[in-house]
């Protein structure tokens, strides 16, 4: 499904603010990772990120607010068998992949 301006803005809004920094541009995701308001949908952004179905639809989710997230898009591509797997994480105010 294609979100319009609202819709991506209100699930920008679920990313986490961080004191000090404009959260109208930087937020963090989930995993801590940075996230561009800027960005969305660009997978050429190490900010970038895209939203995300906590229920996929696949198995029963919906487009509703409450089962969206934002989430920075490799950390998004990186999901399994449903769960988040966080390969993108903040360290200081660079992202950097997670390295087992």
């Amino acid at each position: 499904m294609a979100f319009n301006e609202l819709q991506i803005q209100a699930v920008w809004e679920k990313a986490s603010i961080v004191q000090g920094v404009n959260p109208n541009e930087w937020r963090k995701d989930q995993c801590s990772a940075w996230i561009s308001r800027n960005a969305y949908g660009n997978r050429n952004s190490n900010y970038g990120w895209e939203i995300d179905h906590i229920t996929a639809k696949a198995n029963g989710g919906s487009d509703a607010l409450s089962n969206l997230r934002p989430l920075h898009w490799n950390n998004n591509a990186s999901r399994q068998d449903g769960r988040l797997v966080c390969v993108i994480k903040s360290q200081g105010n660079i992202n950097t992949r997670v390295t087992s």
